[in-house]
């Protein structure tokens, strides 16, 4: 039952393989549990998902993380029922873990700055093949907003577009434009200049996909932020996307325009970036209204 629902996710819904390979860990968790107490997930009532998702907060796990987890539950139970291996959805009544609102961490333009900075220092230092690969990952990342796993695959002719930007199929197979500024394109075409003629990756590597792994370039990005004097606990890929969308917004853009370089389909998804609107708005209010004061703005 696990493999024909993953098979359903990968082949209907293009889930990525990191996302399939994370449901089937979790299916297999919640239906050990079930076979512990000696429950049938095809029989089932809400009462035993209940229970587990109550054990899923003694064992530690985030109320994010426990949500997620019930997705993936209550996306099984409805291949279940739509197969007619089930009568019911037993997971359609259990509330979902309430999510408090966490802020994402982000770099100030001036720290990026300095990230850059020091990857361009030394890919003129070195000049090796590593350290250009490391200053082009960082100049795409920022400049594009890519999530991670699009960065690290994209394709070799990438490198040599013309174009002022990129093509990139995101999640469930969805394709969106992603502009280049001139500095991302220049990385590119110095990293590809020094790559060996052929293969398939702009970023390739002796790896099982073939391509530079996502622990990889945190490593190496980590290395380079202690390099420029920076926590690198602070620093990581998905900071830097954090980074492009909240900088696009300090400068005006519009929450939509961001939601759909991120690539997110759901706008709410975008809305952690709210903070960041609010206080924008708050400085247009104080610098703006005729009868603002800078003390009266909350």
């Amino acid at each position: 039952m696990i493999q024909g629902y993953l098979d359903m996710l990968a082949a209907e819904r293009g889930a990525a393989a990191n996302t399939v390979s994370a449901y089937r860990r979790d299916l297999i968790d919640y239906l050990a549990a079930l076979a512990r107490d000696g429950h049938d997930p095809v029989r089932l009532d809400a009462g035993p998902v209940r229970t587990y998702m109550a054990d899923l907060e003694t064992r530690g796990l985030s109320a994010a993380s426990a949500a997620r987890r019930l997705s993936c539950i209550r996306g099984f139970h409805r291949f279940l029922y739509a197969e007619g291996f089930a009568e019911g959805d037993p997971s359609a009544p259990v509330a979902a873990p309430r999510k408090g609102r966490t802020l994402p961490k982000v770099l100030s333009v001036s720290e990026v700055d300095t990230l850059l900075a020091t990857a361009r220092n030394l890919a003129e230092a070195d000049g090796t093949g590593r350290s250009r690969r490391m200053l082009c990952l960082i100049e795409l990342l920022y400049a594009t907003g890519l999530r991670v796993s699009e960065l690290i695959a994209l394709p070799r002719a990438a490198g040599s577009t013309r174009e002022r930007y990129l093509v990139v199929k995101g999640k469930g197979g969805r394709e969106r434009l992603v502009p280049l500024t001139d500095m991302a394109r220049g990385a590119m075409c110095d990293h590809l200049a020094h790559l060996a003629l052929g293969g398939t990756w702009l970023f390739p590597a002796d790896s099982e996909s073939g391509h530079l792994t996502r622990q990889a370039f945190a490593r190496d990005l980590k290395n380079v932020a202690t390099l420029a004097g920076l926590r690198a606990d602070r620093v990581s890929p998905h900071v830097l996307r954090h980074a492009f969308a909240s900088h696009l917004l300090q400068n005006g853009a519009d929450l939509r325009i961001v939601q759909e370089l991120l690539g997110h389909a759901d706008i709410a998804t975008t809305q952690i970036y709210t903070h960041v609107l609010d206080e924008r708005l708050k400085g247009m209010v104080r610098d703006l209204h005729p009868l603002s004061d800078a003390e009266d703005v909350e």
